[in-house]
């Protein structure tokens, strides 16, 4: 959890600033720094779930 907590932060730093840089307008930055970003999180915690059951499958060994 606190690597997906580490990246919620860089993408809401990363989110605003491209957003205030292209609209100039702090509320929007923050708006969608706040949004987009907390659904691409929480869709991120469970990628890495879902990866983590798809690598242990991978390595278990075959049966013969």
């Amino acid at each position: 959890m606190t690597k997906t907590f580490t990246f919620a932060i860089l993408y809401f730093s990363v989110a605003f600033t491209v957003t205030y840089l292209l609209t100039g307008s702090i509320v929007i930055g923050g708006a969608i720094a706040l949004i987009e970003p907390a659904i691409n999180t929480v869709v991120f915690y469970f990628h890495e779930k879902i990866w983590k059951r798809f690598e242990n499958k991978q390595l278990k060994p075959l049966a013969a």
